[in-house]
């Protein structure tokens, strides 16, 4: 895939993972903080994900052969990228069905560093894919901001239920995998514990409005997927970047100049 972004944007996408808190109250999800040596959100605290791997789109051709699977092609290609890059960057086997445990998904990790890419790792494990655990969610295309790669992110929404699991980071891309509630993470950005860019502190935003990875599955069936291009708006004076109003986000704008990009 090309480094560039293109007029298009670079495909990309990511899962955002519940888990229900360990000692009650608002469910948790998964955050990683993004080396400072990436070009891209360094340093930034996000959702785990990465770009769409043309491994991943061959992977997607073979899948929708299946009459069984409803899915466009690119859509399919989209949730393959954000199950293999969940394994990649936290060991965590999401949308996947076969014999899985801690142990398979360690290993599992272990060759698709070595490989990247998923269907070798299906075939060693005898998995297979099972993309009704994720759920679209999003879609954040930041085509009009001034950024040094333009990423057309699909959002995905997947259910640990569990909180004892295991995740470890990569080191690679990331340093750092927290679990925290959605409003927790808001806390934290406030406090200067971590920084978020505009697209994930909407989406905290968003998930902080949920008691249950069920009522933010439920919101996601009902409004439909569009694609946020984010825009300014300097009508009332001061300049705003804004998003649309009608996509289940509660804050749908920002001043310019608080804004943290990529």
């Amino acid at each position: 895939m090309s480094t560039d972004s293109g007029p298009e944007g670079i495909p990309a996408a990511t899962i955002i993972i519940f888990r229900r808190c360990p000692d009650g109250g608002a469910p948790q999800v998964l955050m990683t903080v993004r080396s400072r040596s990436m070009t891209f959100a360094g340093g930034m605290a996000v959702f785990p994900g990465g770009r769409v791997d043309p491994a991943d789109h061959r992977l997607a051709v073979e899948l929708t052969k299946d009459p069984a699977i409803q899915l466009a092609i690119d859509e399919a290609a989209h949730q393959i990228a954000a199950i293999r890059e969940t394994l990649e960057e936290t060991g965590l086997a999401l949308g996947l069905r076969g014999g899985l445990s801690a142990e398979t998904a360690a290993q599992a990790r272990t060759m698709l560093l070595e490989e990247g890419a998923l269907a070798p790792v299906l075939e060693a494990f005898e998995w297979s894919l099972d993309l009704d655990q994720i759920t679209p969610f999003a879609r954040w295309f930041p085509k009009n901001e001034n950024l040094a790669r333009v990423y057309d992110t699909r959002f995905y929404l997947a259910n640990l239920g569990t909180g004892a699991v295991d995740v470890a980071v990569d080191n690679t891309e990331n340093t750092r995998l927290f679990w925290t509630s959605a409003q927790g993470a808001l806390d934290m950005a406030e406090s200067g514990e971590i920084k978020l860019i505009f697209p994930t502190r909407r989406n905290l935003e968003r998930l902080a409005l949920f008691s249950s990875y069920e009522e933010a599955r439920a919101q996601a069936e009902a409004i439909p997927v569009k694609t946020i291009i984010p825009k300014v708006d300097a009508s009332s004076g001061k300049p705003m970047l804004t998003i649309l109003e009608d996509a289940g986000y509660p804050v749908t704008a920002e001043l310019l100049e608080t804004v943290a990009r990529g």
